[in-house]
C-alpha cells in the first residue's frame, strides 16, 4: 500500500508529526550547505519541489489510510482492449505529417506522393503478388543465362539479335520463379 519503510498507525497525532516531519525534511533539503553547493539552483528548484509533492502524498497517504493514493494512480487513462485501426491510422499520419516537415521541399513532395493510399496499396498488392522477390531474382538470373547462351549461339553462326531476347528470357526466369515461390508456399505453408 505505502513505498514507505515505516508503517504509521493512523491518528491525529500521527498526522501532525508526519506533516512536521515533511516539513522538515523539506527544510533540511532547502537549507543544507552541501545542496546549494554541489546543485545549480535550477536543480535545488527540482528537489525542494519534489520533496514537497512527496510530503504532500505521504500527510494524504497518512490521513486517509492509503486510499487517496490509490485513487490518483487509478485516474490515469488505461488503455483497453488491443489497438484498433483508427488508432492506428491517426498514429500513422501524425507521424508521417511529423517526419515530412523535417524533409527538404522535394523530398516531401515525393514522400506525400508515395504514401498516397492508392499507391501503397498498389504497391503491396503488386509486391505480393506480380513483383516477388523470387521471381525477380530468377527472371533476372535466367535472363542472364539465355542471353549470354543466345548471344554466344548467335555470334557463332553469325545470326542478327532483335533485343527481344533479353525481355523474353526474364518472363520465362520471373514464372520459374513464380512456380517456384508457389509451390514453397503449396508445401510448406510459409509465405516468407
Amino acid at each position: 500500500m505505502n513505498d514507505n519503510k515505516e508503517q504509521l498507525p493512523s491518528g491525529k497525532e500521527n498526522n501532525v508529526e508526519a506533516k512536521q516531519s515533511a516539513i522538515e525534511q523539506l527544510e533540511k533539503l532547502g537549507n543544507s550547505p552541501e545542496a546549494s553547493v554541489e546543485l545549480s539552483p535550477r536543480d535545488l528548484e527540482a528537489r525542494t519541489e519534489k520533496a514537497r509533492v512527496e510530503a504532500l502524498e505521504k500527510a494524504i497517504s497518512v490521513e486517509s489510510g492509503g486510499k487517496e493514493k490509490e485513487n490518483i494512480s487509478s485516474n490515469a487513462p488505461a488503455r483497453r482492449g488491443p489497438i484498433g485501426k483508427k488508432q492506428r491510422d491517426k498514429s500513422y499520419a501524425q507521424t508521417m505529417n511529423r517526419v515530412q516537415t523535417e524533409l527538404p521541399v522535394s523530398s516531401r513532395v515525393f514522400s506525400k506522393f508515395i504514401h498516397n493510399k492508392v499507391i501503397e496499396k498498389t504497391s503491396d498488392v503488386l509486391g505480393s503478388t506480380i513483383a516477388r522477390p523470387n521471381a525477380m531474382l530468377a527472371g533476372a538470373f535466367v535472363a542472364f543465362i539465355l542471353t549470354l547462351l543466345t548471344y554466344t549461339v548467335a555470334k557463332t553462326i553469325g545470326y542478327k539479335l532483335s533485343g527481344f531476347e533479353t525481355i523474353a528470357s526474364f518472363i520465362i526466369g520471373w514464372l520459374i520463379g513464380i512456380i517456384y515461390d508457389y509451390l514453397r508456399v503449396l508445401f510448406t505453408g510459409k509465405k516468407s
